[in-house]
């Protein structure tokens, strides 16, 4: 095997894992691309929107206005598109990190390919996750864009929207490609979709989080749709608090560790 490139900067448990080439993977990754079928990368941009004009415009009309975090009146429209924001940067980061990792994985032995080079396990880890996070913030800016021709856009504070939605796509990628890394099967691969929905429908989405019971309370705000919900709700509402630094420390922290994790994995598939 190729010796690989070390820096200095590095922790010594990370030594030998990173070749300071993170762009080789992501310029191979965004040459696959362009030849996906563009209906395949429009769908999920579609969805989320589909959801806000069904049950945000429509269903809407009939539940009238809702209070956000900070006791003010929106309409059910504006309460629900940053939730609906949230979901479409999950679903982009979760979708890329999952199935076009699984392929890679265990078809294309692509990884395999690529360790045998001078990149680190820590070059592919962060190259794919940062794949899987553009594919999320494309999906969440173009939903943003709806949002604010729709007049759903209440407060100046939106304009951390993205950068928030990007945190958001990066936990989902970190934790996405871990768990992919130990899936061999597409049957255990359709556990993703199963484990998805009931984030979807549960995370405080549709309903704020005190129309559940105590107990079940507890479970949502541990689940991170949840913290991306209630931090872009704040962003685009206006409903601001230091609660919302709370949840962007969520995403650091949890990115980061889903990020090690997922360098370490290879690690284990590929080195030991």
């Amino acid at each position: 095997m190729p010796e690989q490139k070390t820096h200095r900067w590095l922790p010594a448990s990370l030594a030998g894992l990173y070749a300071g080439n993170i762009r080789a993977v992501l310029r191979r990754g965004l040459e696959a691309t362009k030849s996906t079928n563009a209906l395949v990368i429009l769908s999920g941009f579609f969805e989320p929107v589909f959801y806000l004009l069904s049950i945000g415009v429509g269903f809407g009309a009939l539940v009238g206005e809702v209070e956000n975090a900070a006791g003010e009146s929106v309409s059910y429209a504006a309460y629900i598109a940053p939730a609906l924001l949230a979901v479409a940067a999950m679903n982009g980061a979760v979708f890329d990190s999952t199935w076009n990792v699984f392929f890679k994985l265990n078809f294309q032995r692509l990884y395999e390919g690529m360790l045998q080079t001078t990149l680190g396990p820590l070059d592919v880890a962060v190259g794919e996750i940062t794949l899987a996070l553009m594919r999320g913030a494309l999906y969440a800016s173009g939903f943003l864009i709806v949002m604010q021709l729709l007049g759903l856009v209440l407060s100046p504070w939106a304009l951390l929207a993205l950068p928030a939605v990007v945190l958001i796509a990066l936990c989902f990628a970190a934790i996405g490609m871990s768990v992919t890394s130990y899936l061999t099967t597409f049957q255990q691969m359709s556990w993703v979709n199963f484990a998805l929905l009931p984030l979807f429908l549960f995370s405080g989405t549709f309903y704020p989080l005190d129309v559940y019971p105590e107990p079940l309370q507890w479970v949502v705000q541990v689940l991170p749709l949840w913290h991306g919900v209630e931090m872009l709700r704040a962003l685009t509402t206006g409903a601001v608090s230091l609660a919302t630094l709370g949840h962007v420390a969520y995403f650091v922290v949890l990115g980061t560790i889903g990020t090690l994790f997922a360098t370490r994995r290879l690690r284990v598939l590929f080195f030991d």
